[in-house]
């Protein structure tokens, strides 16, 4: 019996020890293989390995993309105002032996190094740019600039910045009403000049265009006179030449006079009394049978 019971935990200790060397890495995530305390190796596939008991243990890193929210932090323009920030990191490590070695596999002391390096970027970036400029910047021109102020600074941490995203870059509330007062007020001036350089402009436009207006005008109107002059003549030429002979010119004052005597007896019960030495009578004399 004492030796079925020694067998048993013999069984049981060997399990034991084969569960312990044991090593499963899954899916985006790193094993770190120490012997006595120091890395050994560094197991990046899924998979299972296995490591010496008692001489060998494992830690864990993440591998998949990690999300670090920043705090809040002021942040002073170029004009001396007062900003304050909130961004966010999407990171990863990139290179777990340099990451282990530097920051002893503590995701804290990575986000520690993360902010500060953000935090400066940032504040060196909006230093240089007055408040306006900063509320009137877009989001992704700044972040970029953020970025690039960052560079390799955590490289020698064996940590990758994928992006840094500023979720929003607003005023202190004792300060942000009457930045946005003045920013509109600024704004209707611009607005004002714009107006004033436009209602100029089409004056001009006005102008000029009532000028060719009138030119023109005169134009046709001097052109009209010249073209009734020339008919007004021509017509005086046409009944110049008509009535050149006597008997033309005769006949003329036949109808002339006939047109008068008409209109003068209009209406009826009229008598028409003309003196001997009347043209018209004269006329009316020569042409009796």
């Amino acid at each position: 019996m004492k030796k079925k019971v020694i067998g048993i935990l013999a069984v049981v200790a060997a399990a034991l020890l084969f569960l312990s060397s044991i090593v499963i890495t899954r899916e985006n995530e790193y094993s770190l293989i120490r012997r006595f305390g120091k890395v050994d190796r560094i197991i990046g596939e899924a998979g299972i390995t296995f490591k010496i008991p008692f001489m060998e243990t494992a830690d864990k890193l993440p591998g998949q993309l990690l999300l670090y929210d920043l705090p809040e932090s002021d942040v002073i323009t170029m004009d001396k105002k007062t900003m304050i920030a909130d961004s966010y990191v999407l990171w990863r490590i990139s290179d777990p032996l340099k990451y282990a070695q530097t920051l002893n596999s503590s995701k804290e002391s990575a986000e520690q190094r993360i902010d500060a390096a953000v935090y400066n970027s940032t504040k060196n970036i909006i230093s240089n740019m007055t408040q306006s400029d900063v509320i009137a910047a877009r989001d992704g021109e700044l972040q970029a600039a953020v970025m690039e102020g960052v560079g390799a600074a955590m490289d020698s941490y064996g940590i990758e910045l994928k992006t840094v995203e500023i979720k929003q870059l607003d005023l202190p509330e004792d300060n942000k009403e009457a930045v946005y007062e003045r920013m509109i007020s600024e704004r209707s001036k611009i607005a004002a000049t714009y107006q004033a350089e436009g209602d100029s402009e089409a004056q001009k436009i006005r102008n000029t265009t009532d000028k060719e207006v009138e030119i023109m005008l005169s134009d046709a109107e001097a052109q009209a006179a010249k073209i009734l002059a020339e008919g007004e003549t021509e017509y005086m030429r046409i009944l110049a030449e008509a009535y050149s002979d006597a008997g033309r010119a005769e006949f003329y004052s036949f109808t002339r006079a006939l047109d008068a005597a008409k209109a003068s007896l209009a209406g009826g019960g009229n008598t028409l009394i003309l003196p001997k030495d009347s043209p018209m009578a004269d006329i009316f004399m020569r042409n009796d049978p």
